[in-house]
């Protein structure tokens, strides 16, 4: 019986660069996978705020309606103003008095000072 002789030579670099191909894809899977957790946090975070705000602007409403008129501001025209901050985002109320029927609202806006970063890294300035 003759023995054919087999040449491991292009298998072995054609698996080493298959393994090579898979370890990358599965380090770049874990990045990709990493960075989404941290924005799905962050994400979280603001929702969490924004939502305790929309609470803390419904509480104030149901005090001003129990009487409660501290801490509003009454304008000349007659509307009521008070904003609330958390955590760097400002809800906005205006609300405009309709006698009996209660009140109407003017407005109801979160807002959040956003700050240019005018230092990113080391990028090149072009100079």
């Amino acid at each position: 019986m003759k023995h054919v002789p087999i040449k491991l030579g292009p298998l072995a670099l054609l698996l080493a660069v298959i393994s090579i191909c898979l370890t990358t894809l599965a380090l770049l899977n874990v990045s990709t996978a990493k960075a989404d957790e941290r924005l799905a946090e962050k994400f979280a975070e603001t929702v969490q705020t924004r939502y305790a705000l929309e609470t803390e602007g419904q509480e104030l409403l149901e005090r001003l309606y129990a009487g409660e008129e501290d801490g509003w501001e009454r304008r000349g025209d007659g509307t009521l103003w008070r904003s609330v901050e958390k955590d760097g985002v400002t809800l906005q109320i205006g609300l405009r008095g309709e006698g009996a029927d209660g009140y109407t609202v003017l407005n109801w806006t979160q807002e959040k000072e956003w700050e240019q970063d005018l230092h990113i890294a080391d990028l090149w300035d072009g100079n």
